[in-house]
């Protein structure tokens, strides 16, 4: 029971931090320069994507 209570705080107590939001625009960039040699346009929308969330969450 106590377990229960447990993880039931923990996902009420459970906020994004800078942390998560640096893995998002991360894993935009990276997807990006895996892309770059196939599609550079594509690579672009998602470097444009990264730095358009950065912004926002700034």
């Amino acid at each position: 029971m106590y377990t229960l209570f447990a993880q039931i705080a923990r996902l009420l107590s459970a906020r994004p931090t800078a942390q998560e939001d640096k893995s998002l625009a991360s894993q935009l960039m990276s997807s990006a320069d895996a892309c770059a040699g196939n599609s550079p346009h594509h690579a672009q929308e998602l470097r444009e994507a990264a730095y358009a969330y950065l912004s926002v969450v700034r």
